[in-house]
């Protein structure tokens, strides 16, 4: 085996049900949002939580009196804290209070400084044009010392009229590792430059509160997605309902109950959609197989009627060889006979045969030779043979002119010829009368040919385009008809794009309506 085989990548694959895929997609989803929601909430909490805190800071640090601040500095200078004695040694009794020039109390103890009151993680620190970072930690008994920045950074807040925005503050790495969140503000006397007052404080306990937050809503999160994974299976076991009642239909669906119909109204708006497109493709299946089913009995019944149609006048045929063959070719009087019977039906054999190859043909590729033609100049033309075909019945015509339209005029012939002895086989000779009319309806022109004969009995209207269909099947072959004429008809007009109906008003004998496509006269 080689390599190749040996090793195969390994593929994950997701989850095959729909439901577990819904399931899994709406949970990622729902993660997703939630983590996005996480990391906006710690941006805009911790942007809050500094601006709220660099705000405080910058109102403390506007509250300390400028004098103060520089006395700070000169004692942090010195080395004195704040209550010590000229010695350097812590006072045995706790000093008076401080009355300055400007009548403050609490500032002086025995003419020196108290520390100001800041918590532990507060840093103060002063920086002067000069370059000269003092640290006030030793005065403000800071836990720390004061980050600093670089010169250039310093100047430029110096330079910077905005520096003292509450929401201008800046994130300092101190010595240590640790983050100071540190404000600034500017300040002088008449007779001095502008220094700046640094406030720095330690983010240690300002992240401590943001994490803390972020971890109750983890915690509420991961709450929310074990309580929507309990409550989203049921729900969504429901929604998928009308998708498990489909299959079992479809389950019960094949080509012997076609008539099966998935349920159109399931409350789902995408659901009753492809229920309704489903049904419509049943409705088209089962159509398809009802029409080959038909289309085979046709066949059936089409082998069978052809086959009816050739042995009778082969039989005939072979009936009269053999009474020739037993001497009668002797007699000249039976040897005429037989040989006009058998040259009758080689004919009627011969046309049974054109016709269905006709009827092939139209059945495949029609095959039309069309050309303008004005229908009724047609019709016209045929008066003369239609009338020898009446054989002394009566034949009215009423036939509008300039109508015209693309037609095969030799196939058009065809059709009327066909109607025309159709009615001829089915009227009396002495009394029978024969209409034949063309008029125009919308886009159409109308052939009709009525008879005044028995009509057709209205359990025969159905079939009378059939193949091999006659009413009167007697009657047709004494006329030499194999009852293709009436198909002949109908694939013809509709070759040419129009349509054949067949009524019999009761007592007034059979009508024929042909209607076909027409255009504008050509100028």
């Amino acid at each position: 085996m080689s390599a190749h085989g040996r090793f195969r990548p390994l593929r994950l694959r997701g989850p095959r049900s729909l439901r577990s895929q819904l399931l899994a997609a709406s949970l990622l989803i729902l993660s997703g949002l939630l983590l996005l929601i996480g990391v906006l909430q710690y941006v805009i909490m911790r942007n809050f939580i500094y601006s709220n805190r660099a705000e405080t800071m910058q109102t403390q640090i506007r509250s300390i009196p400028r004098e103060v601040i520089f006395n700070l500095a000169r004692d942090d200078a010195d080395g004195t804290l704040p209550g010590d004695s000229p010695e350097g040694q812590p006072s045995a009794q706790p000093p008076p209070p401080f009355q300055s020039e400007a009548g403050d109390s609490g500032r002086v103890w025995n003419g020196a400084r108290r520390p100001l009151l800041l918590d532990a993680q507060t840093t103060i620190a002063i920086y002067t044009p000069d370059g000269t970072f003092t640290d006030l930690q030793r005065a403000t008994l800071a836990e720390s010392e004061a980050p600093r920045l670089s010169d250039a950074e310093y100047r430029e807040l110096l330079d910077d009229a905005d520096s003292r925005h509450p929401n201008r503050y800046r994130i300092i790495s101190s010595g240590g590792g640790s983050e100071q969140l540190a404000v600034f503000q500017r300040f002088g006397r008449s007779d001095g430059p502008e220094a700046l007052l640094q406030m720095s404080v330690d983010t240690g306990p300002l992240r401590k509160v943001i994490l803390t937050q972020l971890l109750i809503f983890v915690g509420l999160s991961a709450a929310a997605l074990l309580a929507g994974l309990f409550l989203y299976v049921p729900a969504l076991r429901r929604t998928l309902v009308p998708l498990s009642t489909m299959r079992t239909t479809a389950q019960r669906i094949d080509a012997g109950n076609l008539d099966l119909r998935f349920p159109s109204r399931q409350g789902q708006e995408e659901i009753d959609q492809l229920s309704h497109s489903f049904n419509g493709m049943l409705e088209r299946l089962e159509g398809s197989f009802r029409s080959e089913r038909e289309a085979k009995e046709r066949m059936r019944r089409f082998a069978a009627d052809a086959s009816h149609e050739l042995r009778t006048p082969l039989t005939s045929i072979h009936g009269f060889l053999e009474v020739l063959l037993r001497g009668a070719a002797d007699n000249k009087e039976q040897l005429d006979k037989a040989l006009r019977s058998m040259h009758g039906e080689s004919r009627r054999i011969n046309k049974l045969v054109e016709d269905l190859l006709l009827l092939a043909r139209m059945d495949g590729e029609p095959g039309l030779r069309t050309r303008e033609l004005e229908l009724g100049g047609v019709l016209a033309e045929m008066e003369p043979q239609l009338r020898m075909l009446a054989d002394g019945r009566r034949v009215d015509f009423a036939l509008e002119e300039d109508l015209w339209g693309r037609y095969d005029p030799d196939k058009i012939k065809q059709v009327v010829l066909n109607l025309f002895q159709n009615a001829v086989q089915h009227t009396d000779p002495a009394a029978g009368c024969i209409r034949v009319a063309l008029k125009p309806e919308g886009s159409w022109a109308v052939l009709t040919v009525q008879d005044n004969g028995p009509g057709i009995p209205p359990e025969h209207l159905p079939y009378v385009f059939d193949r091999f269909y006659r009413s009167d099947a007697s009657r047709a072959r004494k006329y030499g008809g194999s009852g293709l004429g009436l198909s002949i008809t109908k694939s013809i007009t509709e070759a040419h794009g129009g349509e054949i109906t067949a009524d019999s008003p009761p007592g007034q004998g059979a009508r024929f309506r042909v209607l076909l496509p027409r255009t504008e006269a050509p100028n």
